[in-house]
């Protein structure tokens, strides 16, 4: 298990060559109280850097980005029945999708723990 994260504030496990993917608790914070998650359709190719999810909370809603490109094999089903899983556990059981990665040299670009916890101490 290794993960990643990025400047939008997904984060990415990843496993072999799946990653599942959601958004990181700092994320959360900015949106507030999470109330309807849009996610992907199974079998859907995603692009690095594309629209892959949406996130709506009290504040305001927000587009997820796919962190890499691939193909999407699972959506976390339970985000739809309860979409507050997202408040509480946004880097754990709140994940979004899961998907086959298309290019493994795409998570060269991306920020490990260390470097993102820097980062957000910028914003």
């Amino acid at each position: 298990m290794t993960l990643y994260y990025t400047q939008d504030h997904e984060w990415l496990d990843v496993a072999g060559d799946t990653a599942t993917v959601g958004i990181t608790d700092y994320a959360q914070e900015q949106l507030g109280d999470v109330v309807f998650v849009e996610l992907p359709a199974v079998g859907a190719t995603l692009k690095k850097g594309g629209d892959a999810a949406v996130v709506e909370s009290v504040k305001a809603a927000s587009d997820v980005y796919s962190p890499v490109s691939g193909t999407v094999s699972e959506a976390n089903a339970a985000l739809e029945a309860e979409p507050a899983l997202v408040n509480s556990a946004a880097e754990g059981e709140g994940w979004f999708f899961r998907l086959t990665l298309g290019d493994a040299s795409e998570l060269a670009g991306l920020m490990d723990r260390a470097a993102y916890d820097a980062f957000v101490a910028t914003l």
